[in-house]
């Protein structure tokens, strides 16, 4: 079996993980764990004078990511799970997608928020995206505490 799992690298990829721990070895499914990085534009603007220093940051800030998703997979190794890590740039649902389709995957695993109605329809949701035009089934793994959302 070939899974999609697709991270944030906030504190929710943690709980999607945990969970796809004990569905990849349960299913000896080939793993890949994927992040999206939002495309950067390169525009600097006027008068800020040092436009090296931003390209610095953008390149700091990837490398740490890279790093992050490395060490994902390296825990999901470390316990015999077959897995890759693919790092994207471009927006997540299309990035998800894309990848899903180049592997033939058979599962993707996103997680969900559990953001509100109103930040749904002002931003969306890349888990509702993905579930919504995807061709090969969805596992959709709740990564908030269901005791936040009664309050």
């Amino acid at each position: 079996m070939k899974m999609l799992v697709a991270v944030d690298l906030s504190g929710a990829s943690q709980k999607i993980l945990q969970y796809v721990k004990t569905l990849a070895s349960d299913l000896s499914a080939k793993v890949w764990v994927v992040y999206a990085e939002k495309p950067e534009s390169g525009f600097v603007g006027f008068g800020t004078g040092r436009p090296q220093s931003v390209s610095d940051q953008v390149a700091q800030d990837f490398n740490k990511k890279c790093e992050e998703l490395q060490n994902e997979v390296e825990k999901l190794r470390a316990i015999g799970i077959d897995a890759e890590p693919l790092l994207a740039q471009g927006v997540a649902v299309e990035v998800i997608l894309d990848e899903a389709s180049k592997l033939n995957a058979d599962l993707i695993v996103v997680g969900s928020h559990g953001h509100g109605a109103v930040y749904h329809l002002m931003v969306g949701s890349v888990s509702e995206g993905v579930l919504h035009r995807s061709t090969c089934p969805v596992l959709v793994v709740p990564t908030h505490d269901r005791t936040e959302q009664k309050k």
